[in-house]
């Protein structure tokens, strides 16, 4: 039976007291993969920003790995970013650390103490995306594509129950976009749910998978050809 990992109902997103989408039903079970594809502008990093608690949930009814988005305060907003991944456009690294010091970062913040548990996640995560070797490296010493590969690693280190890719390929020429999604997509067969917001309908076609449609002020399921 599949475990709901997202659920929204009859939810309106504003930013800055402007309505963005309204009328978003959605429901994500777990396992999927899934698109949200859209113009700039259409609402796609409007929806990410809500489900990971940067823009407030004030109508209609949201859900996301356990916790109830419309009554979401302030300080449980760290607990549920432990339970979900996010995966930025800019990749987000610290650029005075190296990539395993940036790793520590995170799992120091998020309350792990124990240097060796600590390190073997890191090799885990870094193993996973295929940048074990790269831990010593400072980000400017990486290529785009190699940053945004120890970005999905950081995005893995508390084993999140959901990865929220926000334009993980806007940045990047069209070989390395396909690298990346090829990492997600992995990630995914893996067991972990991906949500990804992205305007590169090449890469639709050649990952073909769910595909939800932000336009004109709402969201709705495409059939993959008429993306």
């Amino acid at each position: 039976m599949s475990q709901t990992v997202l659920s929204l109902k009859n939810v309106t997103i504003y930013q800055e007291n402007k309505v963005i989408l309204s009328q978003v039903n959605l429901e994500v079970n777990h396992g999927e993969f899934i698109y949200i594809i859209g113009k700039t502008g259409s609402g796609k990093s409007s929806l990410m920003k809500m489900l990971y608690g940067d823009l407030p949930l004030t109508e209609g009814e949201g859900h996301i790995v356990e916790f109830d988005l419309s009554t979401l305060k302030e300080n449980d907003i760290p607990y549920l970013r432990r339970k979900i991944g996010i995966v930025f456009q800019d990749f987000k690294l610290l650029p005075d650390r190296s990539i395993n010091d940036n790793m520590l970062f995170v799992l120091k913040a998020t309350g792990w103490t124990h240097p060796t548990e600590m390190q073997e996640k890191i090799d885990e995560v870094l193993d996973k995306v295929g940048m074990k070797g790269f831990a010593t490296k400072m980000p400017h010493q990486l290529s785009g594509g190699e940053q945004q590969r120890v970005a999905i690693a950081r995005a893995l280190l508390n084993d999140p129950e959901l990865i929220l890719a926000d334009e993980p390929t806007g940045n990047l020429d069209p070989q390395t976009s396909a690298e990346v999604l090829e990492v997600l997509k992995k990630i995914n067969q893996n067991g972990k749910t991906v949500i990804m917001a992205t305007h590169d309908y090449a890469l639709l076609m050649k990952f073909p998978s769910k595909t939800l449609k932000c336009e004109d002020g709402v969201i709705f399921e495409v059939v993959q050809k008429s993306v």
